[in-house]
């Protein structure tokens, strides 16, 4: 991680809520705090339904957040800027200062992999379409995907996607990365090579990352510091070792029910705070009919 501890992003007292079928307000992020240091990895994680994707999608401006700041600090910026009182068009020139690599690669089918790569270039840039087809050579190079540049999305393998969205994302060289669910849907050594990557990429580049996951092998190998989700609220902010500390400690050894239930989410245990008896996380339970529920 880099030693400098400039903030990135800084978040406050954030709150998002949705409005139920039955109009009801549901809240999906309670007073979410914390704080995004410059050149780290910060991995955000929790089960199904704790609102880590909700947090992502706050942070890249695709939801609107009920209440709190959101604040945005890259290096031309003279002073942090919050993005929750921002209008659309000064919002997308911060959005220019990173990148996004989605959980499916969310590569255009129509466009083979060198014009995926190039076309933030095309859309947002005035770079001569000679250098373009420079930059595009040199970001499939850091992916290890030169040798598909003229193939069809159709054509690779999940994990190539991956790395052709990666490359996709760092092309305008942004100083902030955001990955969701970056091992999602890949093998066990396609995983663990895609880590590798994202450690690689933010050292060469110098980037900030936020990485949302529920992958604990990949957390644990790309982590500096983590954040723990639970029900919208934060349990845990801190590095990498005191989340292995609790991993590694025995349940029984903890005494809070917070420690308890970050310790079975940690290990995968099915018994434990998140689940009930029968073995069901509190997600899965709201997934069971009413009538087979009671008996």
């Amino acid at each position: 991680m880099s030693q400098d501890h400039r903030t990135v992003i800084a978040i406050r007292n954030l709150r998002k809520t949705f409005e139920s079928a039955e109009g009801e307000e549901q809240v999906v992020l309670d007073d979410v705090t914390f704080d995004v240091f410059h050149g780290e990895t910060v991995v955000i994680m929790g089960g199904s339904g704790c609102g880590k994707s909700t947090l992502l999608n706050c942070l890249i401006g695709e939801y609107p957040v009920s209440c709190g700041h959101i604040l945005y600090h890259t290096k031309e910026m003279p002073e942090p800027q919050d993005i929750v009182a921002m209008d659309e068009v000064a919002f997308n020139e911060i959005r220019k200062r990173f990148g996004i690599l989605f959980q499916s690669g969310a590569l255009f089918n129509s466009l083979s992999l060198a014009e995926n790569i190039a076309l933030p270039l095309r859309e947002h840039s005035y770079v001569d379409p000679s250098i373009i087809d420079i930059v595009v050579t040199l970001k499939l190079q850091q992916v290890h995907m030169l040798p598909h540049r003229d193939k069809m999305p159709s054509m690779l393998s999940g994990g190539q996607k991956k790395r052709a969205g990666l490359a996709r994302a760092t092309v305008l060289d942004p100083e902030i990365l955001f990955y969701d669910e970056p091992s999602a849907g890949l093998d066990p050594v396609t995983s663990a090579a895609i880590d590798v990557l994202i450690k690689d990429l933010s050292k060469k580049l110098q980037v900030t990352s936020v990485v949302v996951t529920h992958e604990m092998d990949s957390a644990f190998r790309i982590a500096d510091r983590m954040v723990m989700l639970d029900q919208g609220r934060v349990l845990k902010i801190g590095p990498r070792s005191e989340f292995e500390a609790l991993r590694d400690t025995p349940i029984d050894d903890l005494k809070s029910r917070d420690e308890q239930l970050m310790n079975q989410f940690l290990n995968g245990l099915t018994v434990g705070p998140l689940t009930d008896a029968d073995g069901l996380s509190e997600f899965e339970k709201l997934l069971v009919p009413a009538e087979e529920s009671t008996h």
